[in-house]
């Protein structure tokens, strides 16, 4: 049985940075280079960055990402890795209209390419496009209609992109009736909680329905909201799990695979059959021939190991981290700034961040006023000295005063006004010192609008936008625990984590004044944001009536603050912002009486 040495590489991009991302690439491959390996393959649109978003409506940017893959191929070439088959995305357009979609020639295509020889010597496009959550690829691309197949080492090798695997027909089927000992896929499939169990069925299954062993290779890094947590798989033809690649880890996945080799009677070359061979959903099989004989056994074979996962605080921790970490690098930001209130909040967006970028780039701020307790600029103080974050303490009282002075607020106007001017000094600190300002809010108090617009939703990124208050606690215990696991100091101070959480904007002020508790509220959250249930199902499910009513209006009626909130990792398969898009004008309510 024939042998192929496969180089996954599982590696981060930057989108629009071709120059710096063909250069990994480059890079990459010599390190593959030097495994051994005989097919090397890169992330979904790993040339361009992913996703593009409407950057693939502009056609320079398309022609530039065409005119970079020629270039890389040749370079590729000049490095002496011109034999190495390498399999690389990136964005492409359409050869020819598509009336019945209303797209003319020239549209754009998600796309992936075969490089050899200085050579482009075979391009697809994504066959299955999807249409929910982050994904707007109906709105962009047009759809790949071959089932494009490389033999490399007398190996037929199918290739597919993300959506393809994920949905059922289109090219895992025709990876079986194309004769292929090998699918591959490349992918950029964004994290959230528990895909990584969802991804290996998912895996499995595609690998039994192809009837060959299946690669899937995933993107790392971060882009925006979207974090990419890696976890490549290869499993056999029976579903068997062969190599796994670890999570949130940049680096290449060697595995030695014993495949079949391809059939004598399949189609030599693309031209072999007229119009090619058509297989499944109509897709006709385009096959380009590198090398037909097969390789020598090897000395020693690597089987690619098997990286240990997770538990699912971690996870989720590890996801806030590489996700703020990228959004930092790659937005041209070297420190970030942080209100310190002593809360639960602050204390672990501080340590996401010291954990992101290092505690000497992290800069916090305590800006009590005549309200703050004693306990809470002490825990903010103490937080301080277990990270090693860089800290202040600036008084908003004498502002505070200026303010009650000249306008005589009362009730929440003077309570928001605290609020406000902690969010100015923030700025202004931010543009004196050029310090990326991160906004503490959490998903719970997003989703109720307990929140200042301008004042505590100030930053240009919420590093726990999409965690609810429940799970921020639990995060902060994990990461306390790892910490004296590890031998080191627990960074959020145990106050922090046990006391009654609050705002402290007025005397004796606790979160629960305003809102249930949090462990309800959550769940009661968990059902209608993240599950899109009703109001009458969330009563069934046994919450208490009123409060359910009372709750769904708070979300309904804060959209308005939701939309003006920054940027923010997403961690759930429903976060604020792309994957819900509600009106913001809307008489719509859960309620029997609308």
């Amino acid at each position: 049985m024939p042998q192929l040495r496969l180089a996954l590489n599982q590696i981060d991009s930057t989108v629009g940075d071709l120059a710096a991302n063909a250069e990994a690439i480059v890079h990459w491959t010599r390190h593959s280079a030097e495994q051994g390996a005989h097919l090397v393959a890169f992330p979904e649109m790993v040339l361009t960055g992913y996703p593009v978003e409407d950057l693939a409506l502009r056609a320079s940017f398309v022609e530039a990402s065409r005119t970079a893959l020629r270039a890389l191929a040749r370079t590729l070439d000049a490095e002496g890795f011109g034999e190495l088959p390498v399999v690389v995305g990136y964005l492409d357009r359409s050869e020819r209209a598509e009336p019945r979609l209303g797209r003319p020639a020239g549209s754009p295509e998600n796309a992936a390419a075969v490089l050899h020889r200085g050579e482009v010597v075979l391009r697809f496009a994504k066959h299955h496009l999807p249409n929910y959550g982050v994904f707007d690829e109906f709105r962009y691309f047009v759809q790949g209609d071959t089932m494009p197949v490389v033999r490399v080492h007398g190996v037929d090798v199918a290739l597919a992109i993300c959506e393809d695997l994920w949905q059922e027909g289109g090219r895992v089927p025709a990876a079986r009736s194309a004769g292929a000992g090998l699918l591959l896929s490349i992918n950029a499939s964004p994290y959230e909680q528990n895909k990584d169990d969802t991804r290996l069925e998912l895996v499995r299954k595609r690998a039994q329905e192809a009837g060959c062993t299946t690669a899937y290779l995933a993107m790392i890094g971060g882009q925006d909201e979207l974090v990419f947590d890696g976890d490549s798989i290869v499993v056999d033809a029976n579903g068997e799990v062969v190599a796994r690649a670890p999570q949130f880890s940049e680096g290449t996945v060697i595995v030695d695979l014993d495949l079949p080799a391809a059939a004598p009677d399949a189609p030599s070359a693309r031209d072999a059959v007229a119009d090619g061979q058509r297989v499944d959903d109509g897709l006709r099989i385009d096959r380009v021939i590198l090398s037909e004989d097969p390789l020598p056994a090897y000395e020693r074979e690597l089987t690619g190991g098997y990286a240990d996962r997770l538990d699912d605080d971690e996870e989720v921790y590890s996801a806030l981290v590489v996700g703020l970490r990228a959004y930092i690098a790659k937005n041209g930001f070297r420190s970030v700034l942080i209100g310190l209130s002593g809360g639960i909040d602050s204390a672990l967006v501080a340590s996401i961040a010291c954990d992101a970028v290092g505690a000497r780039n992290v800069y916090g701020v305590s800006m009590p006023s005549k309200y703050s307790s004693d306990h809470s600029r002490g825990d903010a103080a103490d937080l301080a000295r277990r990270t090693g974050l860089n800290f202040r303490t600036v008084s908003i009282e004498p502002m505070f005063d200026a303010y009650m002075g000249a306008l005589g607020l009362t009730g929440l106007a003077e309570e928001n006004l605290q609020s406000r001017l902690r969010g100015t000094m923030l700025m202004a600190i931010s543009n004196e010192e050029g310090h990326l300002v991160l906004a503490p809010g959490n998903k719970s108090e997003l989703a109720v609008g307990y929140s200042t617009l301008y004042g505590d939703s100030v930053g240009a990124y919420g590093p726990i936008k999409d965690v609810y208050k429940s799970t921020v606690f639990r995060l902060a215990r994990w990461r306390n625990r790892a910490a004296e696991e590890r031998g080191m100091t627990p960074p959020i101070p145990e106050s922090s984590i046990t006391k009654p959480p609050s705002a402290e904007l007025r005397p004796d002020q606790v979160d629960t004044d305003s809102l249930p508790d949090y462990d309800v509220l959550d769940r009661i959250l968990a059902m209608y944001v993240d599950r899109d249930q009703g109001r009458d199902a969330i009563v069934a499910a046994g919450f208490e009536e009123e409060l359910v009513t009372r709750t769904l209006r708070m979300v309904d009626t804060a959209e308005y603050k939701r939309r003006q909130y920054p940027p923010g990792t997403k961690i759930s398969a429903k976060g604020f912002g792309k994957d819900r898009r509600l009106p913001i004008t809307n008489r719509w309510r859960e309620s029997p009486s609308q």
